[in-house]
Parts: structure tokens; sequence; C-alpha cells
């Protein structure tokens, strides 16, 4: 078959397949396609290098580009159960004495909610429900970050919370995402909260990141960070194996809720 298709005739077929499987292995391709180890991985790296696929260890998944995000109030009931656990687990992380700072969004809510019978821990926040949700209670300290108001994510962002931040040092940092993707890293879809995010990154000694199945394999157009600025990322076990393999292969820990 392939030897009457040009390598980019080959490689659309190749996506076309990936997109209907939804994952395809250089073994596969090599029996569809009559070519050599060699040329299959070529046209994997070819399609990673467009932005087309994600490679693995052994083949590559589809790259899908990420829904808008909703408003916060309105994704807190999607995928529920899983951010329970990923709630609980990643508080489990966090031993009594620490600073952490807990990032916008539904995950991270979670976390702050098996966090209310910590005793002497310190909190610093830019998300109006997790202060509302650890607010007055005695074993917390909690550390509020104004800024400008993000309607639909209840968060502070901008120059004024990054200026506040950049002040602060904290154990721990608890981060969600809107898209996870090996090869793009970190990616978001509302460009003014990337600097945000960027600045509470810096100021963290272990970044754990926390996020569902449904975030992995997606690309949002606003960069936050690479995959390599995370230490811990706390999932569920609908993510993909190949990307935990793949996360664990570069040194970083990786739970399964």
């Amino acid at each position: 078959m392939s030897e009457y298709l040009s390598s980019e005739e080959r490689q659309n077929n190749i996506l076309s397949l990936l997109l209907r499987q939804g994952r395809l292995s250089v073994a596969e391709i090599v029996e569809q396609f009559k070519v050599s180890e060699a040329t299959a991985r070529r046209d994997l790296e070819a399609l990673a290098e467009q932005g087309k696929v994600q490679r693995v260890h052994g083949g590559a998944l589809p790259v899908k580009q990420a829904r808008p995000e909703a408003p916060l109030l309105q994704r807190e009931r999607e995928q529920f159960f899983e951010k329970q656990r990923i709630g609980q687990a990643a508080a489990a992380l966090v031993e009594d004495g620490e600073t952490v700072f807990i990032a916008s969004g539904t995950t991270t809510l979670e976390v702050a909610r098996h966090l209310r019978a910590r005793q002497n821990l310190t909190v610093i926040t830019n998300s109006l429900p997790v202060m509302n949700t650890l607010a007055g209670l005695p074993g917390i300290s909690l550390v509020g970050i104004g800024g400008l108001l993000r309607q639909s994510e209840l968060s502070f962002v901008g120059h004024i919370a990054e200026q506040a931040i950049a002040e602060l040092r904290a154990d721990k940092v608890i981060l969600g995402v809107h898209a996870f993707s090996l090869q793009h890293g970190l990616t978001s879809d509302y460009l003014p909260e990337t600097l945000t995010d960027r600045a509470i990154l810096k100021i963290g000694r272990q970044v754990i990141l926390v996020a569902d199945h449904t975030k992995f394999e997606t690309v949002s157009p606003a960069f936050v960070a690479p995959v390599a600025s995370i230490h811990h990322l706390v999932t569920d076990s609908q993510t993909p194996s190949e990307i935990l393999a793949a996360l664990r292969e570069m040194g970083i820990a990786v739970t399964v809720a």
C-alpha cells in the first residue's frame, strides 16, 4: 500500500487511522502500511512535530483541542466522584505544619474540602471558593490573594495578584489545569490567567498537579508551563496508562486515586 503513497499521503492516512482507533502502535503502522519500523517512527515524529499526534512509548495518541472552559459552578458536577477521590488523595500528600498554595479550579477545591480538619496548616489561595471553604477554621491560617476577579472562575488574577504571589513561598503548590499534553505541556484557554499560574508555579518547592482523565491528550491555545514544571500528578484510573508511564519515566511521581 505504502509504495504508491507519498510520505505526506501516508502520514495523513496514519492520522485518520489514529483518530478512528484512539491510539496506534508502530507495529500496527508497519503491518497496515507495509513500511519499516524506522519509517513508521519517522512518520509519527513528523506528525508529532506538526502537533497532530502525541508520541508515547511504542506508538502515538491523538491530540485533541480542549473544549472552552465552562464556568466553575457549572463544572463542579462534572467527573464529580473522580474529583472527590483526587482531592482526597492530594490532601493526603499535605502534612500538618506546611504552607500550601491552592490554586483555583473545581479539583483543587476538592483538595481544600479534604483539608478542613487539619491542624497548624497555612493555606494561600487566589480562589474565592477555597477561601470560603477554609475561612474561620481554627487549625488553618488562611492567606487570600486579591486582584482582578475572574467572574467565571471566581479567582483573582492579574498584575496585583502576581505581585502578591511573588512575595510568598510555599512547601507545596496544588494546581489544576485545563489541558495537558506530553508534547505541549500545560495549556489554558484563558490567556490573562496564564501569567498568574506561572507566578504560582514559581513559589512552591513541590508542584502537585490535580487533573481528571478528561484533561489529558488535549491542547488549549495559551501555554502555561512545560510538563517538567510539575513534580507529582494525582489523577484517576481512566487516564491513559501510556501517559502515566511516560511521566514516571520523566521522574514525575504519579498517584492514581
